[in-house]
């Protein structure tokens, strides 16, 4: 069996590389793609592993990321239009997460080769409330509100407001079950270490 461990920038990497802001205990994983990183905040005991894309470039709308907050593998995060991710949140290997949409009627062109007047993307911040987990491979698309406390299944496709406390699933996401709050004590409990 062969390990290999995974190289990380860590908060005093990033403040030489130029982010906007970042706390303590911060691994960000070196093979990363980042996009805009003096528009990114990242708070403190913040994870983002390999392979991941971030993009911030609309320096009115940064992407700002909390405590306590995990990024797994493969994640794409397309925040221009502004990306927040609260305190105990995470995401799960491979989700996706789009601020920002071309218009697929067939009106108007598409992509970033294309003049903006000839374009009609739809454009919208998206905030994950505190202790907000999302499951492996799901995509976030410009408009969703995920409210405190919800939990997104593997594989879902999330376009809505989704009520607090809540778990959903699927590619039009049904609420199946609620969620216990005992996240909120456990963190206070943290903190409090």
């Amino acid at each position: 069996m062969i390990c290999l461990n995974a190289d990380y920038y860590d908060e005093n990497d990033l403040v030489n590389l130029g982010i906007k802001k970042v706390g303590s205990n911060v691994r960000v994983s070196k093979n990363c793609t980042i996009v805009g990183l003096d528009n990114i905040e990242i708070g403190s005991h913040v994870r983002i592993d390999a392979n991941c894309v971030l993009t911030a470039t609309n320096f009115e709308l940064p992407m700002v990321l909390g405590d306590y907050i995990h990024i797994g593998s493969n994640c794409t995060i397309l925040g221009n239009a502004g990306f927040t991710m609260k305190d105990f949140s995470g995401l799960s290997h491979g989700v996706r997460i789009f601020t920002s949409s071309d218009d697929f009627s067939g009106e108007y062109l598409f992509g970033p080769t294309v003049p903006k007047n000839l374009r009609h993307a739809t454009s919208s911040p998206i905030v994950l409330e505190k202790y907000v987990l999302i499951g492996t491979n799901t995509v976030i698309l410009p408009g969703a509100i995920l409210n405190e406390g919800v939990a997104v299944g593997a594989s879902s496709v999330v376009n809505k407001e989704l009520k607090p406390w809540t778990i959903y699933f699927g590619v039009n996401p049904k609420a199946i079950g609620e969620r216990k709050r005992n996240l909120e004590y456990l963190a206070q409990e943290l903190k409090m270490k």
